[in-house]
């Protein structure tokens, strides 16, 4: 899996870009989009729940203006994760040609579209750090653990994204339910809530969900100024690591049969 990305790593840069760009293509502020979708978003956010709900996060008395910037924090993990998982059912089925062609890696179109997304989380992310520093006047130091907390999210979600593309191919309703899961995930994670606001018996059972510990150390290194819990953290890239990789090898066994399907 590792040498076949890094064999194709220019090519994935390519597509990558291409694949932003594309996204774009037409519309009159083309890539300036991906900036002013967060910004927009982000400004929603805080009118909704500073001014018109007065909403504090967990019942704490501080800024409101808060609530907004720890809720954005939440869902930028969310997008990233549900946006690569939406497009993978249709990978395949969507780039029928290039399947054909047995020069092309077709492994490395959840690679590209996890590149896409990942442009995005981090367009989001500056716009967060922007926001952050106007509410509080300054930065955490402990913003640089930024892409150690999000590498194992990433390498999770390719071997989902892997595995959904090869399942798309021969079962095309798995689109549907996974679109359906992205939603009850959204409100399944301590995106609109802390995990103290649920009741002591359900608490561990959230933090099985795969976003609740990243969303968790998101706000924690960017937001509270904390260093991530690394004992988690690695249990949490070992599974990654097997996620990834199981991903991946179901998908280079079951490619065989691609062609006959399309």
């Amino acid at each position: 899996m590792a040498a076949s990305l890094l064999r194709n790593r220019d090519l994935i840069l390519q597509l990558t870009k291409r694949d932003v760009v594309g996204r774009y293509k037409g519309s009159v502020l083309g890539v300036f989009w991906s900036f002013l979708n967060p910004i927009i978003l982000l400004v929603v956010y805080t009118f909704v729940f500073s001014v018109v709900f007065k909403a504090k996060w967990g019942g704490v008395d501080e800024d409101r203006a808060q609530f907004a910037v720890v809720l954005f924090a939440g869902m930028i993990i969310h997008s990233l994760f549900s946006e690569v998982l939406l497009r993978a059912p249709t990978l395949i089925v969507s780039n029928a040609s290039y399947v054909s062609k047995i020069l092309f890696p077709i492994e490395i179109l959840p690679v590209i579209t996890m590149g896409t997304a990942f442009f995005h989380a981090l367009v989001s992310i500056l716009v967060l750090a922007v926001a952050i520093m106007v509410i509080s006047g300054s930065l955490p130091l402990t913003i640089v653990w930024v892409p150690l907390i999000l590498m194992p999210l990433i390498l999770m979600a390719l071997g989902f994204a892997w595995g959904i593309a090869s399942l798309g191919v021969f079962l095309r309703d798995v689109a549907q339910p996974i679109g359906l899961l992205m939603t009850v995930l959204l409100f399944a994670s301590p995106v609109f809530y802390p995990i103290s606001a649920l009741p002591e018996g359900i608490q561990p059972w959230l933090l099985l969900n795969p976003l609740t510990f990243i969303i968790e150390q998101m706000r924690a290194v960017m937001i509270y100024g904390r260093v991530p819990n690394f004992g988690t953290w690695s249990l949490y890239s070992v599974v990654s690591i097997f996620v990834a990789w199981g991903g991946y090898a179901w998908f280079q066994k079951t490619r065989k049969g691609f062609a006959n399907v399309l």
